[in-house]
């Protein structure tokens, strides 16, 4: 983990309200592992105070402005502007200064992972996937990537993924990109196909339910990246819990998705039942 101010070598809208913001990083290739994240803060003035938290989308090294100069390590974010904090983003400019502070968090284990991968993605929950797959497929994984969103502008890095050598399937709700329909009915097809595969999802947390029930009726493994407001992004303001799967009013069991996570195997989470939904 490094704290440090950094300068902004690109900040682009990428489709609809999501941007992509390129931080200069230096040993971030080496020191970034896929589901972590990184705390960000305006330097200019203290307004917003608190820092925000974006999933690492990929790292990537540019060339040199000019002869002679040296190569610039970059990592890159995702965000979509949703408030003022995320506005006030979407200003920067390059040259302009952020305070960055990551690698945080636990990533993905792919350890026992299965030849083949599913990743399932819903919107901006694409951004900690890219690394993902890069890493699966470097150990000669098939990786196919299922994309859900309400519009087409919801539809995130498909070049990127397909450029990669990813199999892409799309879904989105009015069936203005890909097939009509959710992402959880294309993955159903998958598990089908795929009935040994592990998958890896990240996504509002209502997606994440749906894949898990299905993951869990395939009883295939699911590693869930959470989505959580952070203050502090090491654990100290216990303002991003999560209850896990032994929660009980009586005997809490809360999981820090900053510290613990944001990446969990499904079975560490109390999941609600189908009949309570």
């Amino acid at each position: 983990m490094r704290d440090l101010e950094t300068t902004v070598l690109y900040n682009r809208p990428l489709a609809g309200e999501t941007w992509q913001l390129g931080l200069l990083a230096p040993d971030y290739d080496q020191l970034a592992r896929p589901g972590q994240f990184v705390m960000l803060r305006l330097t200019a003035g203290s307004d917003p105070l608190l820092r925000r938290p974006f999933g690492i989308f990929r790292c990537r090294t540019l060339p040199p402005l000019c002869t002679g100069q040296a190569s610039q390590p970059a990592v890159e974010l995702l965000y979509k502007v949703v408030g003022r904090g995320t506005r006030l983003l979407s200003s920067l400019h390059s040259g302009d200064r952020v305070a960055l502070l990551g690698p945080l968090g636990r990533g993905f284990d792919l350890t026992d992972c299965a030849p083949t991968a599913l990743l399932v993605a819903g919107g901006i929950g694409v951004a900690p996937l890219y690394l993902l797959a890069e890493q699966l497929l470097r150990q000669g994984r098939q990786v196919r990537l299922l994309l859900g969103g309400r519009r087409r502008d919801d539809i995130l890095a498909v070049t990127e993924f397909e450029r990669l050598g990813v199999e892409t399937y799309v879904a989105t709700d009015d069936g203005s990109l890909g097939e009509q329909g959710l992402v959880t009915q294309v993955l159903e097809r998958k598990l089908g196909r795929f009935p040994q595969a592990s998958v890896f999802a990240c996504g509002p947390m209502a997606m994440l339910r749906a894949v898990e029930r299905l993951c869990r009726q395939a009883a295939v493994p699911l590693q869930v990246s959470l989505e959580a407001l952070m203050a502090c992004g090491v654990g100290a303001c216990l303002g991003c819990v999560v209850p896990g799967q032994a929660h009980q009013e009586d005997q809490p069991d809360y999981r820090c998705t900053c510290k613990q996570g944001p990446v969990f195997d499904a079975q560490e989470l109390l999941w609600p039942q189908e009949d309570s939904q």
